[in-house]
C-alpha cells in the first residue's frame, strides 16, 4: 500500500530535510515515527528537499508499507512519536503511480522578511531580516523580469545537482507593510538556493544599491558570482506542491501567514 501525507516542520530544529548519518534530518524523524507505527522499516520520498533552517508548512511525502492502519493512525501515531517541531497534517492511501517528487507539477515557496533597524529576537529563526525599509515597487519591477521560462544559472548554488538550470517561474509576488515583506514563489521546480539567491538580489534593488534592470542583467549573464550572496535560510518556507486531481489528495498547498511580533 502506498500512503501520501503532508508534514509541517520547524526547520531550525533540523539539519535539513534529507536523512543524515547523525539522524538530524526531518526525514530521519518522520521515518522513525512511521516505522514505529507500521512495525516495519519505512522509507519516504518527498516533494522537495529543504536546507538546514528552512521550514515547511506542507511537505508532501509518500511511502510504501505492508501494514494496514487507519488513516488516523498514521497521523496521530506519527505525531505522538515526532518531536514537537514536526507534525503530520493528513495521510491518505494513493495509487501506486503517485510519487511525491516526480508527480508534482509545481512547487511553492514563501520568504518572510522583517524590515526594522533592530534584529529580531522572538522571530530570529522564522524570518529573514534587513535593517532598513525597502522599496517594494522597485523589487516588483525587478521580479517581473524573472517571470517565465529562463536559464536561472545566476541564481543557482554551485553544488546544485539539477540536470538543467532552465525552470519556469510562474509566480513571484511581493507584498509588504511597515514591518514585513513577503515573497511568494511558484515554479515547476527550483534549483538549489534559487529562492534565497533571488531574494538576496532583490534586496539589493529594494535597498537602491542596484536598479530593477540589474535583475535582468544577472539573468542574461548566467554568472552566479555577479549576483548577491545567498540570503538567510530562516525566512524560507516550503508551502507545498501541486498534483493532478486524479490522485484525489487533500490540500497539498498551504499559505504561511505573516507572524505577529
Amino acid at each position: 500500500m502506498r500512503i501520501a501525507l503532508a508534514l509541517e516542520y520547524d526547520g531550525s530544529a533540523f539539519c535539513g530535510w534529507q536523512s543524515q548519518p547523525s539522524a538530524c534530518g526531518a526525514q530521519d524523524a518522520l521515518e522513525h515515527a512511521l516505522s514505529e507505527v507500521a512495525a516495519e522499516r519505512i522509507g519516504v520520498a518527498a516533494a522537495g528537499r529543504t536546507d538546514a533552517g528552512v521550514h515547511a508548512v506542507s511537505q508532501i511525502v509518500h511511502f510504501d508499507t505492508r501494514a494496514a492502519r487507519p488513516e488516523t493512525a498514521w497521523v496521530r501515531g506519527a505525531n505522538a512519536l515526532l518531536p514537537p517541531t514536526a507534525a503530520v497534517l493528513w495521510a491518505t492511501p494513493v495509487a501506486d503511480e503517485f510519487h511525491a517528487r516526480f508527480a508534482a507539477t509545481a512547487r511553492h515557496y514563501t520568504y518572510l522578511l522583517m524590515t526594522r533597524a533592530e534584529r529580531p529576537a522572538l522571530l530570529a529563526r522564522h524570518v529573514g531580516w534587513y535593517h532598513h525599509s525597502l522599496d517594494v515597487d522597485a523589487m516588483r519591477a525587478g521580479a517581473a523580469l524573472l517571470a517565465g521560462t529562463h536559464d536561472f544559472t545566476a541564481f543557482r548554488a554551485a553544488e546544485c545537482q539539477a540536470k538543467s538550470p532552465v525552470k519556469t517561474l510562474s509566480t513571484l509576488a511581493i507584498d509588504g507593510d511597515a514591518r514585513f515583506v513577503r515573497f511568494d514563489f511558484s515554479a515547476d521546480a527550483f534549483l538549489h538556493h534559487m529562492v534565497r539567491n533571488i531574494v538576496g538580489s532583490l534586496l539589493y534593488v529594494g535597498a537602491r544599491r542596484q536598479p530593477p534592470a540589474w535583475i535582468g542583467e544577472l539573468l542574461a549573464a548566467r554568472d552566479r558570482t555577479r549576483a548577491a550572496p545567498t540570503f538567510a535560510a530562516s525566512g524560507l518556507y516550503l508551502c507545498g506542491a501541486d498534483y493532478d486531481t486524479r490522485f484525489g489528495l487533500p490540500a497539498t498547498h498551504r499559505a504561511v501567514a505573516l507572524p505577529v511580533a
